[in-house]
């Protein structure tokens, strides 16, 4: 993209983020700034000012620079004071996600969304009213959702069919019950050590169950048109060497059920084996030559193919989250360009029941003890008026749930003039 240029011309006047949430994805952004050209965080929102301010130090920060950076209570205080060009939304929750990304448009300033739980919740009208205010709704560059993306489009601007593109991650089907006291043994940490450390147990176990998963192909499949699955991820096991052999139509012995679908690989077999040269951290395409010139090019310089030599696949193995952020907001500053960014609402990820669920109980959301997030197409969470897992905390049931049943909307009491239902409820009526 050639940014770098443009960045240095920018050295005394940088480009001005605006930060909401100094949690770890923020503290890693904000790890890099002290080392950015052209780059300075104007300004941090956080519901503990003074939290944020030791996050600044834990990475690093000089007196000096946290001297010189604004610290507000509320993201609103810090759109009114002025002078910030990109927000950067992350805080992980979807209800204060979809307010931000609302103020964002109404201020005409450009964000960048590490909050997948609200993309996936809103992001197909959320994306819209950006592009009509002439902003730009980004993805977060480092987070896997938007390294896929690009490597989708780099594969459709090269003329290649995509069969599948994804990540991997850690998956035996057990995982969808794991609840925060048991989150733990799976990680082999006591709870006394992840309190040491400062880990949230419900964040870190809606990675292990699944649900961070499912928002994560939920929001690839939005961003390109790529299917969901219509029965939920499969989280097939397969290593680097094995992508395009697993992961191409079952039509030609892969495991898809067709062509041009999101899907999740695990590094553990499911009899709990490692997987050889697992993709646990990484994300991936698969491509389909286009004619028997391109397979032969594929085998000519040494591609991992499948049997018939006409699927490859290309990977990148790790990702370093906000390490990498930069890269989503001087795209949107610079370039006036995205990241990645929804484009339809084309996949969903509806809460469903962890264990049988009573009338009465409240539903604590992603990576509770209640419910995991499946991910489905659209259409199919439409049709069964599936309730999504971003509105699943702490609404009460008024139906019975059995395990592994959907819950829907009919199913809870909700605050239907809450802005996130409304924002969500036009959405979905949108789509019908």
């Amino acid at each position: 993209m050639y940014m770098y240029d443009d960045l240095v011309k920018r050295r005394n006047d940088p480009v001005r983020v605006g930060l909401i949430g100094a949690g770890k994805f923020g503290s890693m952004f904000l790890s890099q700034v002290p080392t950015s050209e052209g780059l300075c965080v104007h300004g941090i929102a956080d519901l503990d000012p003074e939290r944020a301010k030791a996050a600044c130090r834990n990475v690093g920060w000089s007196e000096e620079l946290i001297a010189q950076t604004k610290f507000y209570p509320s993201t609103q205080a810090m759109i009114e004071a002025g002078g910030v060009e990109v927000l950067v939304e992350a805080t992980g929750n979807p209800i204060a996600g979809i307010a931000h990304a609302k103020m964002a448009i109404a201020s005409k300033t450009h964000i960048v969304m590490v909050n997948v739980e609200a993309d996936v919740l809103a992001g197909g009208i959320l994306a819209q009213e950006a592009r009509e205010a002439g902003i730009v709704y980004s993805m977060a560059y480092g987070d896997q959702p938007a390294l896929t993306i690009e490597m989708v489009e780099w594969a459709r601007s090269n003329g290649f069919k995509v069969v599948a593109a994804g990540k991997g991650t850690k998956y035996l089907p057990e995982y969808h019950y794991s609840t925060p006291d048991t989150i733990w043994d799976h990680y082999g940490l006591t709870p006394e050590q992840a309190a040491e450390a400062g880990m949230n147990s419900q964040m870190f176990n809606s990675f292990l169950d699944g649900t961070k998963s499912a928002l994560e192909m939920a929001a690839i499949s939005n961003g390109t048109g790529l299917k969901a699955p219509e029965d939920g991820l499969s989280f097939p096991p397969a290593g680097m060497d094995d992508l395009a052999h697993v992961l191409r139509p079952k039509s030609v012995g892969g495991q898809l059920d067709d062509s041009g679908m999101v899907e999740v690989v695990t590094s553990i077999e499911r009899d709990s084996r490692p997987v050889y040269r697992d993709l646990r951290w990484g994300v991936y395409v698969v491509i389909e030559a286009p004619n028997d010139y391109a397979a032969a090019c594929f085998k000519q310089y040494g591609m991992n193919t499948d049997s018939t030599g006409r699927f490859s696949a290309m990977y990148k193995p790790f990702h370093l989250i906000g390490l990498e952020l930069n890269t989503s907001i001087l795209s949107a500053a610079l370039l006036g360009k995205p990241t990645g960014s929804t484009q339809s609402f084309n996949a969903d990820v509806v809460a469903t029941a962890k264990r049988d669920l009573r009338a009465g109980e409240m539903l604590d959301g992603e990576g509770g003890f209640t419910v995991y997030g499946k991910l489905m197409p659209a259409t199919r969470s439409l049709a069964i008026g599936g309730l999504p897992i971003g509105l699943a905390h702490r609404v009460k049931l008024v139906n019975d749930i059995a395990k592994d049943q959907q819950v829907r909307w009919e199913d809870v009491e909700i605050d239907m003039s809450s802005q996130a239902v409304q924002v969500r409820k036009q959405m979905e009526d949108a789509a019908r």
